[in-house]
């Protein structure tokens, strides 16, 4: 099951990023004592009574404001509001109840998410303060009082954000769902392959790049089986993103990868793979996703003899660590082999998921071991002891060894392409963890 959503909302000044940052154990959003600070949304892993969860901290609400970035933050927290699992509440006691948060409890209840009342800046925790008692007219619950600044209180909240958590356990029929991220550049056709596949216009379609700006979940169920497709805001160069809401749409894609089982990469056939294809697709790698290459548009370039498999070739150079990957030429606007794609995302996502047992896997490792004898420095032999898989999604494997310094890449190369040469693997990256034991194997 993916891991919850948490986002801190509130006015400006009110502590948010003190509060972001100490939950997430690092100074990651910038502090300062100036109303409106943050502006660009900041995301981070947090976990709590052994419960991982992503946690966005947003810039500050101003719900009448015309002023450009603030109406800008305000669209942030709106969206953020609308991805969140649960939605902190963060208000200043030594304020009291101000006009705007009364207008943002509102935004909230409409919302329909679970809400945490905190009340920050209150430096007597464990004696109730009077000021806290006018908080219960927003109507949101009991509030609770912290000091970020003195990290007074904040495990009351944790607490009472947990007990909002989605149920950690996937039911069997979840478990039978594949999940497939739609992810890459802006305008690469995205929106009309998921279109295509649906057989009806649920997703906007635009030549406008950038049209598609929140994730945005499709169930879908034929003879193949069930998924759900997640078409995703285009990712675009860093200096091209100016917007917040742009920025938000990075960060949108990045928790769209997260909670995907199989990502299909789309590239535009008249662009080949550009500078942001390796970014967008690295993300995916880096996850540990299962990656199906999807060369899109494949209808508009002119062919002769060789050209698919000099593109193929082509698109393995710029994305070597992608080699794994299988590709596949498609037209979304005309429907060209989009009927395939069920077939590989199917097998994609049994590849990521495969579990080897240990003993068929050293039978692997020793063969290989057998064939090409591991590398020797300063006299001394690297061992390799045995392996075991330690778990799935994507493949990872511990490898026991005298030496870590010895196991260089390249042996590792060669193993992970002897696993897949035995057991396939295809689209789907492997881990390898190295351990060190001693020459008894102890």
């Amino acid at each position: 099951m993916s891991k919850p959503t948490v986002a801190i909302v509130g006015r400006p000044n009110v502590g948010k990023s003190t509060f972001f940052n100490y939950i997430v154990g690092q100074r990651i959003s910038i502090v300062e004592d100036v109303a409106g600070v943050t502006r660009d949304r900041v995301y981070a892993e947090a976990s709590w009574r052994n419960r991982e969860f992503t946690l966005i901290d947003t810039g500050g609400i101003e719900p009448e404001s015309e002023d450009v970035i603030l109406s800008q933050m305000r669209e942030q927290a709106n969206i953020a509001m609308q991805i969140a699992d649960v939605i902190v509440f963060l208000t200043d006691i030594k304020q009291g109840v101000t006009s705007a948060d009364k207008d943002i409890s509102l935004m909230l209840k409409k919302s329909r998410k679970p809400v945490v009342l905190v009340c920050n800046k209150a430096d007597n925790i464990g004696k109730t303060s009077d000021d806290i008692y006018e908080f219960y007219n927003l109507g949101l619950g009991d509030p609770l009082p912290v000091s970020s600044t003195n990290a007074l209180g904040i495990g009351d909240v944790l607490d009472a954000i947990y007990e909002h958590f989605p149920e950690e356990s996937a039911t069997e029929e979840e478990s039978e769902i594949i999940k497939v991220a739609v992810i890459g550049k802006p305008n690469v056709g995205k929106s009309s392959l998921i279109n295509k596949i649906l057989g009806e216009n649920k997703v906007i379609v635009s030549d406008i790049a950038g049209t598609t700006r929140d994730a945005i979940d499709s169930p879908f169920e034929n003879e193949k089986g069930k998924f759900v497709f997640i078409d995703t805001a285009g990712i675009r160069r860093k200096s091209k993103v100016t917007e917040s809401i742009e920025k938000f749409s990075v960060m949108r894609t990045k928790l769209a990868i997260e909670r995907s089982d199989v990502c299909l990469l789309l590239i535009d056939a008249n662009d080949g793979v550009t500078e942001q294809d390796t970014k967008i697709a690295g993300e995916a790698h880096e996850a540990g996703k299962g990656i199906i290459i999807v060369v899109n548009k494949w209808d508009e370039v002119e062919k002769e003899t060789g050209t698919l498999e000099k593109y193929q070739k082509d698109v393995y150079n710029k994305l070597s660590y992608l080699t794994y990957a299988p590709i596949i030429f498609i037209s979304a606007k005309t429907g060209q082999r989009v009927d395939k794609l069920f077939d590989m995302i199917i097998n994609v996502a049994n590849q990521n998921a495969m579990r080897i047992s240990t003993s068929v896997l050293n039978d692997v490792i020793n063969e290989a071991i057998a064939v090409v004898q591991p590398p020797t420095d300063k006299g001394k032999r690297l061992k390799i002891f045995y392996g075991t898989q330690a778990s799935t999604k994507p493949p990872t494997f511990v490898i026991f060894v005298n030496s870590k310094e010895l196991f260089h890449f390249s042996y590792e190369r060669y193993l992970v392409n002897q696993i897949r040469s035995n057991f396939g693997m295809q689209g789907t990256p492997i881990r390898i963890i190295v351990r060190e034991k001693n020459d008894d194997g102890k």
